[in-house]
């Protein structure tokens, strides 16, 4: 009996090395993985949740999702655990987490800037891409955003309509549409105005292409030199910026307009490195977190990138060959 139960042991440890990828046969990820994210991420992380779990039974991942610009101050401010941070700007992982509190910034995915409407809302029979914003100056049409301080879909928003200004030559367009929008039509993040304009409380709402392609929403598609999508365009977009408030009190950032370019880190005292490192290696895998990113109407970068070679030697060994280094 013991020679048979260890022939069984053998070949049990020969399939798993078969099975799985070098290194994990052997030391699999467990326990609790953190992640804080961008509301406009959830649904494609809540599926890759599921997967990546399903991959690694032994990893429980916990997700908090929010503004990214409010989930990256619970962190750095508030003191509360995470291993991951993933931000709809790469930039708040920048500004508030480098270096003090990670040493790299991955840039993952891009999105677009729409604006989205239901089959109710004002003016829905006519506008298009070249007259929204004559629409959303008329009186009585309802609209917002999300809060600028929290979430970098509100200031994109005000500077998607700066833009417009400048593209089509409207002199003080940007002060007419604020004065039409008051702030009680801003929300903590882009994804909470979605039932909103479903049940129509709004008429239109600001929102990234996946939210409004997830959630089944009209939408107007913006020029490309206004929507933020296209890095072609990105002197002109840095034309434009928008302050917000800064981490003290008192204190202001300005905000410049840049292409939309998602970005996640790993915090230096994450508690479970080596989940945080497997779901990375995951979300980066064209096969993974990349295909659901895809399938969910969020555009992958096709080559995942760090701003330079000295971040680049701060990855985890593992990761070196999925990442690579461009401005």
């Amino acid at each position: 009996m013991a020679v048979k139960t260890f022939f069984r042991f053998v070949a049990t440890a020969l399939v798993l090395l078969c099975v799985l990828p070098v290194g994990e046969a052997l030391a699999a990820p467990r326990g609790k993985l953190i992640i804080f994210h961008a509301g406009s991420l959830t649904v494609p992380f809540a599926a890759m949740e599921k997967e990546f779990e399903a991959r690694y039974p032994g990893v429980d991942v916990q997700r908090e999702s929010g503004g990214s610009t409010r989930m990256a101050r619970l962190i750095s401010e508030v003191g509360k655990p995470a291993d991951l941070m993933a931000s709809a700007d790469f930039q708040v992982i920048d500004h508030s987490l480098i270096p003090g509190l990670a040493d790299f910034n991955i840039r993952f995915a891009s999105n677009e800037l729409v604006l989205t409407y239901a089959e109710g809302s004002k003016f829905a029979d006519v506008i298009d891409s070249g007259n929204w914003f004559e629409i959303l100056g008329k009186p009585g049409v309802v609209w917002g955003h999300s809060d600028p301080n929290i979430d970098p879909g509100g200031y994109r928003s005000l500077m998607a309509i700066q833009l417009a200004e400048k593209f089509y030559k409207r002199p003080g367009l940007y002060k007419r549409l604020l004065a039409n929008r008051p702030k009680t039509n801003l929300r903590d993040k882009s994804v909470s105005l979605t039932s909103m304009v479903q049940n129509g409380d709004m008429d239109y709402a600001w929102a990234y292409r996946s939210i409004a392609l997830q959630h089944r929403m009209k939408f107007v598609t913006l020029d490309e030199h206004i929507n933020l999508a296209n890095i072609a365009h990105d002197a002109f977009y840095r034309t434009v910026s928008v302050r917000v408030t800064g981490e003290r009190p008192g204190s202001y950032i300005d905000r410049q307009g840049r292409f939309v370019a998602y970005g996640i880190t790993m915090l230096k005292d994450a508690p479970n490195r080596e989940a945080a490192e497997a779901f990375l290696a995951y979300l980066l895998d064209p096969a993974g977190g990349q295909k659901i990113l895809d399938q969910h109407g969020q555009p992958p970068f096709s080559k995942p990138f760090v701003s330079s070679k000295a971040m680049h030697d701060k990855l985890p060994q593992r990761l070196k060959s999925l990442v690579f280094v461009t401005r």
